[in-house]
């Protein structure tokens, strides 16, 4: 009897903490819902907003030498393709610099943008890589279009390989007590379940996804940057390089700032003297800026928010 009693007051005792563990899983859960769906209603409100642009130059000369900034984490490849398409077609832009500043992004939406560059270079207008801090992943891949590559020597470039991530929530939905049915036609239908813990099976169909993706890309390298594949293969492990060291391995063409970047462009466009640069910017709104803020990636709008949320997404991104 003794002993019933004893049991009985220390499950009292323990019982409040349990509501603690209990309240504080619901919370989170009920946070990350509210989250999605305020993120979903301000990519809705994003979407029917007007975005603005204007064009922007400086210098002093005659011939137009177009900038084209990647500076934002690659989601999709819809303004990029859009600008470079444009100053492709413009007969008075002589040449085309890319101002780059990414750890890369979405595999499909880099290797679009890496065609669009080198479509863009095939026709006989220049395109010059200019890398600012960094150049990794994806934003390597999409460089390897163009003629030449321009780094600062403490630029951080490189970093080829493949990522996959997701999340799951198994353990948080058990101890709140929610459950999920899923009806699949095959094995592999419901891979990436957030509800469920990976299976072996699973990672190997998914590892399988990565690696074909990492193929691809050394050929991209291989073929772009005349090295051997297998070559390429010992620093294709995933590290960044300063510019320094990207020069060395043969990553990258010259040592410069963006000054240089722009003598060097204006030389194979040949033009004499001082170009003019045409810039387009975007006048966000109000909601813009503010997820902007949040979650620091640029032109965020409804497709974004879907391929944030689209798991799990392959990506040539620099993960630090």
């Amino acid at each position: 009897m003794q002993t019933d009693t004893t049991q009985n007051n220390r499950e009292k005792k323990s019982s409040p903490w349990r509501w603690v563990v209990l309240i504080s899983a619901i919370l989170i859960f009920a946070g990350i819902v509210i989250f999605s769906f305020s993120m979903i209603f301000f990519a809705k409100v994003i979407s029917t907003a007007e975005k603005r642009t204007y064009t922007e130059t400086s210098g002093n000369g005659s011939e137009k030498i177009a900038i084209v900034d990647l500076d934002f984490t690659i989601m999709s490849p819809e303004g990029f393709v859009k600008q470079m398409k444009k100053y492709r077609e413009d007969k008075s832009i002589k040449a085309i610099i890319i101002h780059v500043n990414t750890p890369g992004g979405g595999v499909a939406a880099s290797q679009e943008m890496y065609e669009e560059v080198k479509k863009t270079r095939d026709s006989g207008k220049p395109v010059v890589v200019s890398v600012e801090s960094i150049n990794a992943s994806g934003g390597y891949y999409i460089s390897c279009g163009a003629n030449l590559i321009v780094a600062n020597p403490g630029s951080l470039v490189g970093s080829i390989g493949v990522i996959m991530q997701y999340y799951t929530f198994k353990e948080l939905a058990d101890k709140i007590g929610m459950k999920e049915n899923t009806i699949i036609s095959g094995e592999n239908k419901d891979t990436g379940n957030p509800f469920r813990d990976a299976t072996e099976k699973d990672k190997e169909y998914l590892n399988d996804i990565v690696m074909d993706s990492y193929d691809q890309f050394l050929d991209v390298v291989s073929k772009e940057r005349k090295i051997d594949k297998e070559e390429l293969r010992k620093i294709a492990t995933g590290r960044v390089f300063t510019g320094r060291q990207a020069k060395e391995n043969g990553l990258i063409d010259s040592l410069g700032t963006f000054s240089d970047a722009v003598r060097i462009t204006a030389r194979l466009a040949n033009i004499d003297g001082e170009p003019v640069l045409v810039k387009e910017k975007n006048r966000n709104n109000f909601f813009e800026l503010f997820i902007e803020s949040i979650i620091g990636i640029k032109d965020f709008n409804k497709n974004t928010l879907e391929d944030m949320l689209r798991k799990p997404l392959l990506q040539y991104k620099f993960e630090n």
